[in-house]
């Protein structure tokens, strides 16, 4: 049985279509809206389009066209979505949250009890 998920709506931003699909399957299971583009400038555009219809971003850090620090560089400046919570998703080790300034962030590949926490736990921050 699934309880109600705290944010209405997830962009999910990864250039790899099998990892965007995965995620969107299992957390649409879990009851969430999902979205999902393949690269930051997407997901910039995405977001400016209509900012409140998102909740949270899954955000990869290693893409190609904008990755994810450029990403959040961006999104810091637009006032619109700068306090949009944000959980990184990477393979890259020794990432440090404060560095990316990220909610959390979750190695890949991800344990589905702890994504799905970070998610819950970044949804209901502030």
């Amino acid at each position: 049985m699934t309880m109600s998920p705290p944010c209405k709506r997830i962009l999910i931003v990864d250039d790899d279509a099998a990892i965007r699909r995965t995620l969107s399957e299992l957390l649409e299971e879990e009851g969430y809206s999902v979205a999902s583009v393949a690269n930051g400038l997407e997901a910039l555009a995405y977001l400016r389009g209509d900012p409140s219809s998102i909740a949270l971003v899954l955000l990869d850090l290693m893409m190609p066209v904008m990755d994810g620090f450029q990403f959040r560089a961006e999104q810091k400046r637009d006032p619109a979505l700068a306090s949009m919570p944000i959980v990184v998703m990477t393979a890259r080790g020794g990432t440090d949250r404060a560095a990316i300034d990220a909610d959390a962030i979750i190695s890949k590949p991800f344990d589905l009890l702890k994504l799905m926490d970070a998610i819950e736990r970044s949804c209901r921050r502030g």
